[in-house]
């Protein structure tokens, strides 16, 4: 396979050659003007003049004529290449272009005899000579890896893929059209933070030379957001990159797309109804419904209002245990086949039996609420019931896509809570803290995983098919 991509590579470069001894700029100037090949094909009139660019996806000669098809971003149409019409010359270079190449031409609209709409080129200028060639087939299981990593031939060859992510792009856009309609002022916060905090996870370390000082990729921008809200910006949200150097799975990529937002005076139900309402709305605009037959055979139903259930009662459910009382949660664990260890508290053991036996099992969109206030340290506990806080999860096919809750706002609770979590009073942040102490009010805060959105409303199983360069092992060590 290699040794044809070698041999195919020197024909091309010595084509590539002998356009350069005619004179020819092979990778030249702008090509104003053109039109989509869309447009010509929904607008279509035989005889029409037309100005269009794209990479050549086919080329079949006949003598005196080529045919060839021609693809940009909207759509592929058939050029036809005739010597009479571009002359000898002109003729000659067309015929030592390949499919990869990049052209722009002029020319008139015509349906072939199998009522085919075609352009007949008048003119043509080469502005980029592709070296490598095209592969056959770009598909399957075993390019699957490949196809990631070289993800710009992935779109040329795949236009299902590339609609994915430019269906992205759209999705991303109307969260913004959505939020920015209620009153919500987009933000940006630091990539670059003194502590990893918002969220538990492990994260990137760096240093800054000029300043001195050890620094970390941001986990979460949650305490700077909320800093906003002390600020007074009362309704705010940031479409951000997460790092966390964490594994590599089909949910997980150490570099992800969050949204976050926060609203001051609301509460955790408050972003329940935000979540319904903004994810059920995208749902339309790319389904043109809120339902949706799935790959997998199964109807994926985005129409509020969606399922909740407590976390101790959906484990309940499953398992017919209720961890909270159990006598020995850890026996209880095992024997129920969750991989538990002796160290983990009841709480720690409930979560854990939870993604086991009840997350994989959750299809349709549900908010598991109350979970334990030991591992919610930043979340206000449940009126009268100070074990457990105001949070939900959001679980759609099976995995997460946004967390939420009621905002704890009281200075003190939250620094003992910081404290007894770091273990080290020296390790929190009391920037935070001291923001607090000067009166943040009572708030929702809201986070949804966009690129797992993006996947349930694509259909993807793997977080890579939504993620234009996810991080691969590099091509020397895999």
């Amino acid at each position: 396979m290699e040794e044809d991509r070698g041999h195919l590579f020197q024909l091309k470069l010595k084509k590539l050659e002998e356009l350069k001894e005619k004179g020819l700029n092979l990778y030249g100037r702008k090509y104003e003007g053109a039109g989509t090949i869309k447009q010509i094909k929904d607008d279509f009139k035989e005889g029409a003049p037309v100005k269009i660019a794209g990479r050549i996806m086919a080329y079949r000669e006949h003598g005196k004529s080529v045919f060839a098809d021609l693809k940009d971003i909207s759509g592929k149409i058939q050029i036809y290449v005739q010597k009479n019409i571009v002359g000898e010359e002109n003729f000659a270079i067309f015929k030592k272009l390949d499919t990869g190449d990049i052209i722009g031409l002029e020319g008139d609209t015509f349906l072939t005899h199998m009522g085919e709409p075609t352009v007949k080129v008048n003119r043509f200028d080469l502005l980029s000579k592709s070296l490598l060639p095209l592969p056959e087939k770009w598909h399957g299981l075993k390019d699957v890896e490949t196809r990631y990593r070289q993800r710009y031939v992935d779109l040329i060859m795949n236009d299902d893929v590339r609609e994915v992510f430019i269906l992205r792009s759209k999705i991303v856009k109307s969260i913004r059209n959505f939020l920015d309609q209620r009153n919500f002022l987009e933000v940006e916060t630091p990539m670059m933070q003194h502590f990893a905090g918002g969220a538990t996870a492990k994260p990137f370390k760096t240093h800054h030379n000029a300043l001195g000082v050890d620094l970390y990729l941001r986990i979460a921008p949650e305490l700077y957001l909320k800093r906003l809200l002390v600020g007074g910006l009362e309704r705010v949200y940031e479409l951000n990159r997460n790092f966390r150097n964490e594994g590599i799975s089909r949910r997980h990529n150490p570099e992800f797309t969050m949204l976050e937002v926060y609203q001051a005076y609301g509460d955790y139900e408050e972003m329940m109804k935000l979540t319904e309402e903004l994810v059920s709305s995208l749902a339309i605009q790319v389904w043109g419904s809120t339902k949706k037959q799935m790959k997998d055979g199964r109807e994926l139903d985005f129409t509020p209002p969606w399922k909740r259930i407590t976390l101790v009662d959906a484990v309940k459910e499953a398992s017919g245990v209720d961890f909270m009382t159990v006598a020995d949660p850890f026996e209880t664990a095992r024997g129920l086949k969750v991989d538990v260890s002796q160290n983990m508290t009841r709480d720690e053991i409930l979560c854990e039996a939870f993604e086991t036996l009840v997350e994989p099992n959750l299809y349709q969109p549900t908010f598991v609420t109350h979970y334990p206030a030991s591992l919610c340290p930043l979340a206000k506990t449940v009126d009268g019931n100070p074990d457990l806080t105001a949070r939900f999860e959001l679980i759609v096919r099976g995995q997460e896509l946004a967390n939420a809750y009621s905002e704890l706002n009281d200075p003190i609770e939250q620094k003992e809570r910081f404290i007894k979590q770091a273990g080290d009073e020296k390790q929190i942040d009391d920037d935070f803290v001291r923001a607090l102490e000067y009166g943040m009010p009572p708030a929702g805060g809201l986070g949804i995983g966009i690129d797992r959105l993006v996947m349930a409303l694509t259909d993807s199983d793997s977080i890579r098919d939504v993620v234009l360069f996810p991080q691969l092992k590099p091509e020397s060590l895999s």
